[in-house]
């Protein structure tokens, strides 16, 4: 094989080690084809043990994995490689000669697996009974720590002479006479075992046929990916390996299916993997001499989407290729897995010379910045600056805990382990118990994990750089695409494990893991999800350094992004609250149904308050719902309203005073103490229901059920989803993880509603639901007041209500939108009843009008003034498009982005005009919906084909009527407490033209001038302010001299600004204070010599004005102008010098009746 050390693109290259002690490894022969590749270790049998020889090969060699195939060379055959710049010793590094920022990563471990013994993970060992833990609180707290938390009372405290010794063995003896003393939790045996380059044992190359989405024969096919070149690499086995099939010493095992009355569908395949050998009966031997293998060890499998070599020229994103790797885990009853570690990373930097200086200057992209992603719905996401404390709940862990707990890392020490099957646990190291300190621990470097990490993020985080991390001098605020390069790595599922990104507080060295919290090992089918790792290089991305790696995991998920027509609604909660009744909810069903010529709502949704407890969900509340077929009766009545009824469930969670929880006490989930699993309070405590248990599956599905074929509801909101993998032992079945167990209860729910409801998730793990739902609550819930309300503690950062944490969410994750499902970012409250001032009711509308997802209003419909429900009607209809936040992953205020952008064109495509290979789009993943014409909507999109490129953006793109032409809508933020001067590039605002493209490193022909984005104006721009009803013109110079946009905002003002190319020489229409977008509101536009002729979308009742751009205003002085028919006026409002044409901008107020009748909604100037 030849060597691709030549290839200048980013590559995964492995370096293995030398020693004189074995004859030079050679390729195999293919006798058996499921190890056919490179035998790296000899198994000779003279000196085998289990059937593996502890040798290593020489020479050296090098395996290198990239684009355009895979290759495993001696290194006196290959370029010699030298490893990257590192603090530690690496395995394998991920590069690039040709990327300009000259950031890379390595891994010091290819592995690292933590167990303990399988009856420790098992309720028997780890329970507690009352008694036993009363003595350990109020006698022996200070022994059972060591005093780690010290009392200050005891002569262990005061360093007196019952000091623990320091010796490790009769410090081991005193640990034990301790935790006999004080009754406390037995410890956790905790062992972590490495794999490095050394423990290699074979390595085979999987090299792809073609780079298409037909599953190829050859290489490996990732489902969302497509064809790879790969690399399966087989580690010795070193411990928690046996596959001999013994049992386990403890009943830890699957439990046998039951019959539990239905069946669920079978899931498409993740990918084209082989099954590990340990699955089939006739792959026990290795290598030339057939040795039989009685114990295998892990198997890693790392892959690089194919290049597509159809394509004249590559693309950007054919540059920033992610490296993909996952790891298969052989069974053994007998121990319990607690983590995989897949990369021990650091981000290595690389000093740039800067030309042209003197004396020389060098520059390094330093990381700035980091994004870090919640567990479930509530839990905070945002870019946090390198060094600053991540935001968290002010909350105490009995409170909140379980909100946030996603993956856990339990570590254990970093001794071997002399016992190579595991079977029996060696006494000759010192364990890691939950009561050591992590100072104790062995290595060099203290690992990062959940604990020692300075930040931690749910299964995926970006690290991006801007070169500063401080404000610019004239106080601008800092842009994502005027940055650096960026680093994403997570997974592209959570369906295995819950993942975890862990970082130091340089963002120089982080550790992926993937959770498994004791499962116990004794399943063929152990594996991680697909890990993930990708470096753009600055000019490989202009928006969204997260967009690749979204859709990735959209795809592989098969997303349910855009399956649904948009949702606009009304939801009871946050007026009613639990009081609701039947006669309140048909009532605003009512109301709404009146006010559909102003807001066309399509569903009325029922939330929590119809049951008397959760769990007992066919206990309707007496005297507040019809008794006979309560519910039934209330979906037909929201239903004859012409809209869809929707209804709250938590499925797997219960009341403690429920019935369910009284009948069914072995369906809650136990913690490992033996007791009920803590929830957090959400006002109270509760339970979750163990979806392991295939009795709660059976209740979950027939609740399901009920909600959607009997009750007659076509929405469901699925709330608290998270309590069905809380942390606990205490479960059905220990050998699945908490994600897996979560994956079965999704399942269960799709399969009961059908593929036509509508599920939204809520409470929700994230990544384990993409494919299921179709709206995600993507935020905490809001409240009436900007920041938690007092007694709660106004400074929290985690799931307590507020607009502050719903706004910030909405935006941090609007990148999710569209592409897993639809974003809900939680209601918009108008009423009263709020301490909201009108600035801050119009940031939220602006920002849910920006990012395009659900919008639902919850106030007593009766109540709304008009001035407030206006505000409702400015962003109705939504156009389905989603603004990209421009300094998602640079914002310095604690997480939220400050400015969005979308873009808007009149230039459309006919779907037969598309040419896939020219225009990079795949057209069968397309969405049409209703707008001025068809709104073409890109969802799907994988490395491989580059189906939606980073310059074509066209999902923050919508089309609207011909004649309006192309311009940019920017929201504008002040999330401070205090009134202050916003200042943004003016540049970053404006739609660029092809040649900027190209300037800034962009394909050819990867651009496409269909769009209309972007030319360049030399007679400046038309700028109009939506809320304020402002209008400016900008000279070119400001563009030129890239002076930035300043505008004084108030506390938590927003304002959405137009900005379009002026042409003096044509009628140009400049917005509207109908609607947020100023051009969605308009289905036609005509502009003559001596006529401009405009038809407003007249299918809801609107009042305001438009506004136009004449070109010769002295010819309109006398002009005749109509609206509805009727005779009107306009109002000049500017006079713009352009070209040296005497324009002026007009405003015409225009009412629209909503009748779509007739002339309504027509307005016409006539000169």
């Amino acid at each position: 094989m030849s060597s691709l050390s030549n290839y200048a693109g980013w590559i995964f290259r492995l370096n293995l080690p030398t020693s004189p002690s074995t004859a030079t490894p050679q390729l195999a022969d293919g006798d058996d084809a499921n190890l056919e590749g490179v035998q790296l270790l000899s198994l000779n049998k003279s000196e085998e043990s289990n059937g593996i020889s502890d040798h290593v090969p020489s020479p050296s060699y090098l395996a290198e994995l990239c684009p355009q195939g895979v290759s495993v060379t001696t290194l006196d055959q290959a370029e010699t490689t030298q490893p990257p710049s590192s603090s530690r010793n690496w395995s394998w590094s991920f590069s690039s000669k040709s990327c300009p920022s000259k950031w890379n990563v390595t891994s010091s471990k290819l592995l690292s697996v933590t167990y303990r013994p399988a009856h420790e993970a098992h309720p028997s060992y780890t329970n507690i009974s009352r008694s036993r833990e009363y003595w350990n609180k109020s006698v022996g707290s200070c022994v059972t720590s060591c005093c780690d938390a010290a009392c200050g009372n005891c002569s262990v405290c005061r360093g007196g002479t019952d000091s623990p010794p320091q010796s490790p063995k009769r410090r081991s003896k005193w640990s034990s006479m301790k935790h006999t003393m004080s009754g406390a939790p037995k410890p956790i045996h905790r062992v972590k075992v490495d794999y490095t380059v050394e423990d290699i044992l074979h390595i085979e190359p999987l090299s792809a046929d073609n780079a298409g989405d037909d599953e190829t024969e050859d290489g490996v096919w990732i489902r969302g990916i497509g064809n790879c070149h790969a690399l399966r690499i087989y580690l010795r086995p070193k411990f928690g390996s046996s596959s001999d099939g013994s049992k386990s010493i403890v009943d830890g095992g699957a439990k046998p299916n039951k019959d539990i009355g239905f069946k669920l569908s079978a899931m498409e395949e993740w990918d084209n993997l082989q099954s590990p050998p340990w699955n089939s009966k006739g792959a026990k031997k290795m290598g030339e001499d057939q040795t039989e293998v009685k114990h295998w060890g892990p198997i890693l499998t790392f892959a690089i989407p194919c290049q597509d070599d159809k394509r004249k020229e590559s693309t950007a994103t054919d540059k920033c290729q992610p490296l993909l790797w996952k790891v298969h885990h052989p069974p053994n009853p007998n121990v319990a897995l607690d983590s995989f570690l897949l990369m021990e990373g650091a981000l290595n930097l690389h000093m740039q010379n800067l030309q042209g200086k003197s004396p020389p200057s060098f520059d390094y992209d330093v990381p700035t910045n980091v994004y870090v992603n919640g567990y479930q719905s509530w839990s905070f996401a945002g870019s946090v600056v390198q060094g600053e404390p991540q935001p968290g709940s002010a909350m105490p862990d009995v409170l909140s805990g379980a909100f946030s707990r996603g993956g856990v890392v339990l570590s254990g020490n970093n001794t071997s382990c002399t016992s190579c099957d595991g079977d029996n646990w060696s006494d000759n190291f010192e364990t890691m118990t939950d009561a050591t300190s992590s100072s104790q621990a062995t290595d060099d470097i203290e690992e990062l994990n959940a604990t020692t990490a300075f930040y931690k993020s749910d299964m995926f985080a970006c690290i991006s750089s801007n070169g500063t991390t401080s404000q610019s001098d004239d106080g601008r605020i800092l842009l994502d695409e005027e940055g650096g390069p960026a680093l994403i790595t997570g997974f592209l599922s959570q369906r295995e494990q819950y993942g975890v990104v862990c970082l130091d507080k340089e963002l120089r060295n982080f550790n992926l893991f993937a959770c498994h919290e004791g499962q116990v090992a004794s399943r063929n089918d152990i594996s991680s999800d697909w890990a993930y790792l990708q470096i753009l290089d600055s000019s490989c991305y202009d928006e969204e350094a997260l967009v690749y790696y979204v859709h990735a995991c959209g795809d592989h998920n098969d997303a349910r992004a855009m399956e649904k027509g948009l949702t606009y609604g009304w939801c009871s909660w946050y007026h009613y609250y639990e009081n609701i009744d039947h006669d309140s909810l048909s009532k605003n069903a009512h109301v709404l149904n009146k006010s559909k010529s102003k807001i066309g709502f399509n569903l009325c949704l029922v939330d929590d308050g119809y049951m008397t407890s959760w769990g007992d969900w066919t206990s309707l509340k007496p005297g507040k719902f019809v008794n006979e077929g309560g519910m039934r009766v209330l979906a037909d009545a929201i239903r004859s309203k012409g809209m869809q009824p929707g209804v709250w469930l938590a499925p797997f969670a219960c009341d403690k005073n429920s019935k369910l929880a009284k009948d069914h006490p072995d369906w809650i989930i136990r913690n490992d103490s033996g007791r009920y699993a803590n929830s957090a309070n959400c006002g109270k405590f509760f339970y979750g229901l163990d979806a392991t248990n295939p009795e709660v599956r059976k209740h979950v599905y027939d609740t399901i059920y009920r909600a959607v074929h009997e009750w007659g509801f076509d929405v469901l909101k699925l709330d608290f989803l998270y309590a069905s993998c809380l942390a606990g032992n205490g479960k059905y079945d220990n050998t699945m993880s908490r994600a897996e167990a979560f994956y079965l209860g999704l399942r269960t729910i799709r399969e009961a509603a059908g593929d036509e409801t509508f599920i939204i998730g809520c409470g929700c793990p994230l990544g384990s639901a993409i494919g299921f739902v179709d709206g995600m609550r993507v935020s905490c819930d809001t409240g009436p007041t900007w920041l938690p309300e007092f007694p709660l503690p106004h400074w929290d950062n985690g799931t307590l209500p507020s607009l502050r944490g719903m706004l910030r969410n909405t935006l941090s994750r609007s990148v999710l939108g569209h592409r897993w499902w639809h974003n809900d970012p939680d209601c918009v409250l108008l009423g009263n009843t709020t301490k909201h001032t009108d600035n801050e009711v119009i940031s939220a509308a602006s920002v849910v009008g920006m990012t395009g997802g659900m919008f639902l209003l919850s106030d007593d419909m009766e109540k709304v003034s008009d001035a407030r429900l206006s505000i409702a009607r400015k962003i109705f209809p939504l156009t389905g498009v989603t603004a990209v936040p421009l300094d998602l992953h640079s914002s310095m205020n604690c997480g939220m982005p400050s400015v969005l952008r979308l873009w808007c064109t009149e230039k459309n495509i006919a779907i037969d005009d598309i040419d896939a290979h020219s225009f990079e789009v795949n057209v069968t993943s397309r969405v049409l919906r209703e707008q001025a014409s068809k709104l073409q909507t890109e969802v799907g999109w994988s490395p491989r084909n580059n189906s939606i490129d980073p310059y074509s953006r066209e999902r923050s793109c919508f089309f609207v009527a011909p004649g309006l032409g192309s311009w940019t809508v920017a929201s504008l933020s002040n999330w401070k407490p205090h009134s202050t001067t916003m200042s943004v590039s003016f540049a970053a605002l404006v739609a660029h033209s092809i040649q900027d493209f190209a300037a800034m490193g962009a394909p050819k022909d990867s651009i496409s001038s269909k769009f209309g984005l972007g030319e360049k104006s030399e007679n400046g721009y038309h700028v109009f302010s939506f809320w304020s009803s402002e209008y400016v013109w900008i000279p070119h110079e400001t563009l030129v001299d890239n002076s930035p946009l300043v505008k004084k905002l108030e506390s938590h003002q927003t304002e959405i600004f137009h900005i379009k190319p002026a042409d003096p020489t044509s009628c140009q229409y400049i917005g509207s204070d109908l609607h947020f977008s100023c051009g969605f509101e308009v289905a036609s536009f005509e502009a003559g010599a001596k006529r401009v002729l405009i038809e407003l979308k007249n299918n809801y009742a609107k009042k305001g004005s438009v506004y136009l751009y004449l070109p010769d205003g002295k010819k309109f002085d006398n002009a005749t102008v109509e609206v509805n028919g009727t005779a009107s006026s306009m109002e000049v409002i500017a006079r713009p010098t352009l070209g040296g044409n005497d324009g002026v901008v007009v405003r015409i107020p225009v009412v629209i009746t909503g009748t779509g009748e007739g002339k309504d909604g027509v307005v016409s100037i006539s000169c």
